[in-house]
């Protein structure tokens, strides 16, 4: 029965390992195709189907902020990988239930609701730079799930509190 579990943890750290690279990437492109748009502001504008870009400026505008609010949810993504990663570490260990991993979750909640934030900010930039002629469909709606998962991540951060100082207790009583 143990290896199931190992082979799930190895799997876990393996897949985040890779969702850390590929929030890095994301970053990256993202940057370069803001840069792309200062730059080569019409024929990148053309590639992404805005028509006319001297005639669209508050639609450029909305893009290239959301672009600057993607590149700011990069770091705050790194933050919930990495302290998951080393969460499945410990897990691995053996001994996940230690105050270091509550404030990694305090953390984690922290950065999810973060994220959440910037994710209205997109959907308000969206709907400001919309005009009737020119939407900016980004596919934009807001999601009572992800708000439940912060709540739900400030109270399992506190959890692992708890768990951890009664973990704590026992051992100094034994």
């Amino acid at each position: 029965m143990p290896r199931p579990n190992r082979d799930a943890l190895t799997l876990t750290r393996r897949l985040l390992r890779v969702l850390i690279r590929l929030n890095q990437l994301m970053g990256v492109a993202i940057l370069a195709l803001l840069a792309a748009t200062l730059v080569a502001e019409g024929p990148v504008m053309g590639a992404l189907g805005v028509p006319a870009p001297e005639q669209n400026t508050r639609l450029i505008l909305g893009m290239r902020v959301i672009m600057v609010l993607g590149i700011a949810a990069v770091p705050i993504a790194h933050v919930v990988l990495t302290r998951l990663l080393t969460i499945v570490r410990t897990v691995g260990d053996g001994d996940p239930f230690v105050m270091e991993n509550a404030g990694r979750l305090q953390r984690i909640a922290w950065a999810v609701l973060g994220l959440e934030l910037l994710h209205l900010a997109v959907g308000a930039v969206a709907a400001g730079a919309s005009t009737g002629q020119t939407p900016l469909d980004i596919d934009w709606s807001p999601s009572v799930t992800r708000w439940l998962a912060v709540l739900l991540l400030f109270v399992l951060a506190r959890v692992f509190e708890q768990g951890a100082r009664m973990r704590e207790d026992l051992a100094g009583t034994v």
